[in-house]
């Protein structure tokens, strides 16, 4: 499963330097959901084209420093714009930045704005309104989830951990429209990273006057192809055509109507009622779906996975932790539990990336994590013995709230009984309150999911540095934070591409997540619809998107 749109990885330090350009994926955490209802109507120049489709759920945010998920990144990618935008091929292409120069040493950009970037309330897009949401994103009194993504900047992280100065920051705004990014190191996926909604600009005039700007739709300004014209907020949103965008020409839209269903039973009913124009497909219908005509399927960046709360027993053993992962038959749930073509994952970083070998970051560190039930049984053994346990102590799987997910985790408590006679109770939260809990290590195994941020393996693999806000398992370990460190300093993309080998073969021993599969994106789309584009890094894009 090849994924080709990370070519650039290849020669990404070359390109950089000379010209300059990169791209980006997510992560986000959570997986999003989209529908929308709304009524074809006739205007004078014609029939309006209303796109329909469905969220799934509430938006965390529109604030760009705190939707760090794919229910806030799906609307927010085409509500605003950072200075560079993902086209089709998932190549960071000029947006609000129509031209950029990088220094020889590869540490500092400088951006030059588009004369005729504007809000949606007319206000010009200038370079104090960048400089102000990536200092907003780097303030730790924020508390962004996404603050991490910014420690490229120079000064990012010391005044992020609250040990720096907001001064110290490598951000200028040289004039109204230029503006001057200074790195701790040259990163040659940099602009893939500004592609992140959490970059996007903030018009820091109305922010000032508003710090609740982002809330209602009364009061939020866009600068990207759409703009926010209503929200019923936990039922729907309405997006207009946004008339002040520097590209409005090149819109077809008139418009984007958002359902907010979360159960995909439901959606693919309303999709059969032509209340939406696109639907995921439930995974009890995809022998007879998948091959369909309208079916669209691409690849994704980013794992289904679970993570061991170390802190707690039995987890705190890593022979246990081992013995979990290999008792998990990964091709059986990719296969015949959530379907959908979707591939089983061995090792952590998703097939796709290719180091400047042109070799896939999977092909050369090949399958870490396998099925293997009587290796799996000995660890547990083993690990018991280690531990003095007679009989394990009692263990919960925890899910988020959704059918695949609860699929998945039904499978795994047969595997464990079946390959370890282990009996494992479920217990299942909504999003919001898993996350939190997740978060403050009151689950002993957790269901998650990463969509990688930006288009680069550290991406993933630096979310188990110590204290990490992504990290959610209280393991530690002070090598592979060293591994971390050296691969954001290391301007040797080889050496580089070393260090996450490695880095990904120490997480794989220690074991305090084991993978399950790796993401795709499945929809079937109505007829006429076209040029709506799903980014592997898990960014949907709807400028170039047209219905007939």
């Amino acid at each position: 499963m090849k994924k080709k749109w990370l070519l650039f990885i290849a020669v990404s330090f070359i390109i950089f330097v000379l010209a300059a350009c990169t791209a980006n994926e997510n992560a986000g955490e959570e997986q999003p959901e989209s529908n929308a209802e709304g009524d074809t109507t006739e205007e004078a120049g014609g029939e309006e084209k209303i796109l329909k489709l469905n969220n799934q759920q509430e938006p965390t945010s529109f604030d760009p420093a705190i939707g760090f998920d794919s229910v806030s990144w799906n609307p927010l990618n085409n509500l605003l714009e950072g200075l560079t935008r993902l086209d089709s091929s998932h190549q960071p292409q000029p947006a609000m930045a129509e031209e950029w120069e990088v220094s020889e040493d590869g540490k500092t950009y400088t951006f030059h704005l588009r004369e005729n970037a504007n809000w949606s309330n007319g206000d010009p897009v200038v370079a104090e309104d960048f400089v102000y949401a990536w200092k907003r994103l780097l303030d730790p009194e924020t508390g962004s989830s996404a603050a991490f993504l910014g420690y490229f900047i120079k000064g990012g992280e010391a005044f992020n951990n609250g040990e720096g100065s907001v001064e110290d920051l490598g951000l200028t705004a040289v004039d109204e429209k230029t503006f001057k990014v200074e790195l701790e190191s040259p990163t040659g996926y940099f602009l893939h990273v500004v592609t992140n909604p959490a970059f996007f600009p903030v018009n820091h005039k109305v922010a000032e006057e508003n710090p609740e700007w982002h809330a209602e739709a009364s009061s939020f300004v866009a600068n990207g192809p759409f703009k926010l014209e209503s929200w019923e907020h936990d039922s729907e949103m309405v997006f207009a055509k946004n008339e002040e965008y520097w590209d409005a020409e090149n819109v077809p839209l008139d418009g984007v109507e958002w359902a907010m269903v979360n159960e995909i039973n439901t959606e693919y009913q309303m999709f059969e009622r032509g209340d939406l124009d696109a639907t995921e497909i439930p995974a009890e219908m995809s022998d007879q779906l998948i091959d369909g005509e309208n079916v669209q399927i691409v690849d994704q960046g980013g794992l289904d996975f679970y993570r061991f709360n170390v802190t707690e027993e039995p987890f705190q053993n890593k022979k246990i932790r081992q013995a979990f992962a290999l008792a998990v038959n990964r091709q059986n749930i990719a296969e015949f539990v959530v379907k959908n073509k979707v591939e089983p994952a061995y090792g952590f970083v998703s097939p796709g990336f290719e180091n400047p070998s042109g070799e896939d970051f999977r092909d050369v560190n090949d399958e870490l994590v396998e099925f293997n039930p009587e290796k799996a049984k000995q660890l547990l053994e083993e690990g018991m013995k280690e531990e003095g346990y007679d009989e394990l102590p009692a263990i919960t799987l925890s899910y988020n709230t959704d059918d695949v997910n609860k699929a998945v985790a039904e499978a795994l408590q047969g595997m464990f009984s079946e390959n370890l006679g282990v009996e494992v109770t479920l217990e299942n939260t909504e999003w919001n309150v898993f996350q939190e809990d997740q978060k403050a290590l009151e689950h002993q195994l957790s269901r998650s999911s990463f969509l990688y941020d930006y288009a680069d393996p550290v991406n993933f693999l630096e979310s188990f540095i110590t204290g990490s806000y992504m990290n959610r398992t209280g393991w530690s370990n002070e090598s592979y934070d060293e591994l971390i460190t050296k691969i954001k300093a290391e301007a040797d993309e080889e050496k580089r591409w070393e260090y996450m080998y490695e880095a990904e073969k120490l997480l794989a021993e220690e074991m305090p997540a084991f993978p399950v599969r790796y993401y795709n994106q499945v929809e079937i789309l109505q007829e006429g619809i076209t040029n709506l584009v799903r980014h592997p890094v898990g960014y949907l894009e709807l400028k170039h998107t047209d219905k007939q």
